[in-house]
């Protein structure tokens, strides 16, 4: 009996010692675009159309304690591990293009700070 409770302990910790300890959160809708920490989805404004020609999906986030500076540093420190290169800002935009989609990040409003991200493809 205590051999098998040594195991199972063993086999736990080895479970957690594998198991990311930031795990990242992914935008609902979006589940290869991380969720920066300090920011949440408003669930009421997200549209989404897709078929086996593309996508279009566009979310909003806010944040109280987080400026779009941060933000646009997060995204263009993350977006490129998983596969976006940065194509540079326009205005108050950040643009990411991936395998035929773009992906703009915009300010919409600073007090309370809104940014919308939408996934379409690319022209």
């Amino acid at each position: 009996m205590m051999k098998y409770c040594l195991a199972l302990l063993f086999s736990f910790t080895l479970l957690l010692m594998a198991a990311p300890v930031n795990a990242s959160r992914f935008i609902e809708g979006l589940e290869d675009v991380p969720l920066m920490d300090g920011l949440k989805q408003l669930p009421n404004d997200t549209l989404s159309f897709g078929n086996e020609e593309g996508r279009l999906v566009e979310v909003y986030l806010s944040g109280a304690k987080t400026g779009f500076k941060a933000i646009a540093k997060f995204y263009q420190d993350t977006l490129p591990q998983l596969g976006w290169t940065y194509q540079g800002q326009r205005g108050d935009t950040l643009i990411f293009y991936r395998e035929g989609e773009a992906l703009d990040i915009s300010k919409e409003s600073a007090k309370p700070l809104v940014v919308r991200i939408t996934v379409k493809n690319k022209i």
